[in-house]
């Protein structure tokens, strides 16, 4: 019951942090290009091409976060069949 628990609370934090991920670089250039354009008179265009690479650049990072969360997670699971491995031939 436990394992579960933790299992499901290291999934709903994966999730999030992946969402977080591909948010944030959206809305950092969605911000930027409004500062540009309210503040110092650029053309609106520039909307249309700092969103796009905000969310490609996001969706990469979420990608690169999400494979070295499994990859992570892998390793702790073999870890602890291993460590359960070795308990179950000592006694």
């Amino acid at each position: 019951m436990y394992k579960k628990f933790v299992n499901a609370l290291y999934l709903i934090n994966v999730i999030a942090q992946a969402i977080f991920t591909l948010l944030t670089p959206a809305a950092l250039m969605f911000l930027i290009s409004w500062l540009f354009v309210s503040r110092l008179s650029a053309p609106e265009w520039l909307y249309a091409v700092l969103i796009p690479i905000g969310m490609i650049a996001g969706f990469i990072s979420m990608i690169r976060f999400v494979i070295s969360a499994t990859a992570s997670l892998e390793s702790i699971e073999k870890q602890r069949t291993k460590g359960n491995g070795r308990n179950k031939n000592e006694k």
